[in-house]
């Protein structure tokens, strides 16, 4: 995942981690235990996996050709998003944000706490 700046991005974001726990060509990231996306990309296809709220979920759905229901995920909450399509990389980062954000929202106070300090921009939580 050299030189990926999606990976690079996922991974950078505070505490993140990188799992595999379907395997090699599945790389989960987890805050906490808790998963904010599944990347997974082949010859024919290059995919994330994200959290999204459910009302959000429906309207980007509708706005993106690229946006689909979480493939092998609950849909009502989980978004994949098609990244070999026109969608531009500043969307995609900011899915991922709001994937990571409401991951973060449900941790308990003191380890919201925590990644505050490491983060500025989860202040607000």
């Amino acid at each position: 995942m050299k030189n990926n700046p999606i990976h690079d991005y996922l991974i950078s974001l505070p505490e993140a981690e990188l799992d595999y726990p379907f395997g090699d060509d599945v790389h989960v990231y987890k805050v906490e235990g808790k998963i904010y996306a599944i990347y997974f990309k082949n010859k024919e296809s290059e995919t994330i996996n994200l959290k999204c709220d459910p009302v959000l979920a429906e309207q980007l759905r509708t706005v993106f050709d690229e946006v689909k229901p979480g493939y092998h995920m609950n849909k009502k909450h989980w978004n994949t998003l098609d990244l070999t399509g026109t969608l531009p990389r500043n969307e995609i980062f900011r899915q991922i944000d709001h994937s990571y954000d409401l991951i973060v929202k449900k941790l308990p106070k003191g380890v919201k706490q925590r990644l505050r300090i490491v983060h500025e921009r989860l202040a607000w939580l």
